[in-house]
């Protein structure tokens, strides 16, 4: 089929009304191929490699070669027609009990049960910065609503894969301070949220975590995973360092040397091993995991709100002050983290192995 530039223009357009980020594998090639198709084949100078948002752009158009623009140009409108054809299959009434149209969450309330679904299971519900805005609405939402207990879960396979590194591809206009700044600062409120979270605050993790979604779990109240899961927190291989207070909450619950183990050497638990440790509440076999859970939810979510409230804030009272300073630290540690050369080389590497 011969595509014109009229049809080129309307895919530039259709782009921009998408609603779901297709990745960076995705917008990489989207971007390279309208390079191609507007400019040919590339002839930029190729960026350093600290500037790894210029460097991985460069790469996917340079790894186009000679393709012709008018080649370019189809398969641009290809590409573009399949993303949003996709996203009009995926389209669906919200659930019932649903209590606001989220983007990267599905949120409802049953059986006295605020349900906070984590729902890009394309890219194995990596936290975008958008779901990072909705999980602090949510939590804001579900802290003031009649419901007993809060359950955090993941839509798909994936419980959580960790950070959606297409984040740091987002440069704001000064640069790379101002984006780790900008990313310390949500990281803290983020955090902060469920330091101060009111009501018992439960994960089903349904399947592997990583990254910031096992941190945070030490801020959990109980924690129930499938015999699948697993749980691991690679900072060091990005060049980073702790943070979702498990600095401090980590040793505490596993003990020092299991702690280092994880935060410092990468080590990956199965569900045992994070049950056997501490982590984890309980681990049922996988077949039997949604219905044995959501049965004991249920019945806990009969239990006066009041009650379980107070209980809660009487056994965190105590630790808030130290969870907030720790929270600050680890989020300041972060931000020099972002800035350094070990950091910029290892994101720049898995960008480099991730492009199409």
């Amino acid at each position: 089929m011969k595509f014109s530039q009229e049809d080129f223009e309307k895919a530039r357009e259709q782009l921009k009304l998408l609603k779901t980020d297709p990745g960076n594998q995705v917008k990489l090639n989207i971007y390279a191929l309208f390079k191609q198709a507007t400019e040919g084949p590339c002839k930029a100078p190729k960026p350093g490699m600290l500037d790894f948002v210029k460097k991985a752009k460069w790469d996917a158009w340079q790894s186009l070669g000679n393709l012709p623009q008018d080649s370019a140009r189809q398969k641009y409108i290809e590409l573009v027609s399949s993303l949003v054809a996709a996203e009009s299959s995926q389209v669906e009434a919200t659930p019932p009990g649903s209590k606001a149209a989220y983007e990267t969450l599905e949120v409802s309330t049953k059986d006295n049960i605020t349900k906070i679904v984590l729902n890009r299971p394309k890219v194995k519900n990596a936290i975008s910065t958008k779901m990072y805005d909705e999980i602090v609405e949510a939590l804001e939402e579900a802290a003031k609503d009649d419901s007993v207990i809060t359950v955090f879960t993941g839509n798909g396979d994936y419980y959580c894969s960790g950070n959606d590194l297409n984040n740091f591809t987002n440069l704001p206009a000064n640069g790379l301070e101002e984006m780790a700044k900008n990313s310390a600062d949500m990281l803290k409120d983020f955090v902060d949220h469920f330091i101060d979270f009111p009501k018992p605050l439960i994960a089903v993790v349904n399947g592997p975590a990583v990254g910031i979604a096992v941190t945070l779990l030490g801020l959990f109240d109980v924690v129930y995973a499938t015999d699948r899961a697993t749980f691991h927190t690679p900072f060091s291989k990005l060049g980073q360092s702790p943070e979702g207070c498990s600095s401090y909450t980590f040793p505490k619950i596993m003990g020092v040397s299991k702690a280092t183990e994880m935060l410092l050497f990468n080590k990956k638990l199965t569900a045992a091993e994070a049950c056997s440790q501490g982590l984890v509440t309980e681990v049922f076999p996988d077949q039997v995991f949604q219905k044995e859970v959501w049965a004991r939810l249920k019945a806990y979510g009969s239990l006066p709100k009041n009650s379980l409230a107070l209980s809660k804030q009487l056994m965190r009272s105590m630790e808030k002050e130290k969870l907030h300073e720790v929270n600050s630290q680890e989020c300041e540690c972060l931000k020099g983290r972002w800035l350094s050369d070990e950091c910029m080389n290892a994101i720049m590497s898995f960008f480099q192995k991730s492009k199409l």
